[in-house]
């Protein structure tokens, strides 16, 4: 499925670092940054992470939502949030449903190897719920810039 800017963001219903449902269309009138990255304490998806903590106060007084998703536990999350001082909600989609909604868990290649993943993605979804951008070639280290 090729999503297209302009399009309802997919609505989706995945478990926080703590268990709750977190519900897409719950931050209708809110502008939403969804980032999709592909595993907790790996040095890309640290330095993606302690951007966004680092510009977060710029991105909320922006009016941005940030929620970050990748297949890892509700603990896993948990402790990735603690260790790196993390102020913004982690999503848990072990089961990928929210991957495939977003085309983001893909065939990807490294060393020789292929492998199935995450694809570093981010939506910036509009108060509306529809998709106002679609940042594919992230730069781990100046993300929340991308953003703003």
């Amino acid at each position: 499925m090729s999503l297209t800017l302009g399009q309802p963001a997919p609505d989706f219903t995945s478990k926080d670092q703590d268990g709750n449902p977190v519900k897409l269309s719950d931050y209708r009138g809110k502008k939403v940054v969804l980032y999709f990255y592909p595993k907790d304490s790996t040095p890309g998806c640290t330095a993606q992470a302690c951007n966004l903590r680092d510009n977060h106060k710029e991105l909320t007084d922006a009016g941005y939502v940030v929620l970050g998703i990748s297949p890892d536990t509700e603990k896993r999350h948990q402790n990735f949030i603690a260790k790196n001082e993390l102020p913004f909600t982690l999503i848990s989609d072990e089961d990928k449903s929210v991957h495939a909604l977003y085309d983001t868990w893909k065939l990807k290649k490294f060393m020789g190897k292929e492998f199935m993943g995450t694809v570093r993605t981010t939506f910036i979804i509009d108060e509306n719920g529809n998709l106002e951008n679609i940042i594919e070639k992230v730069k781990t280290k100046e993300h929340a810039a991308q953003i703003i």
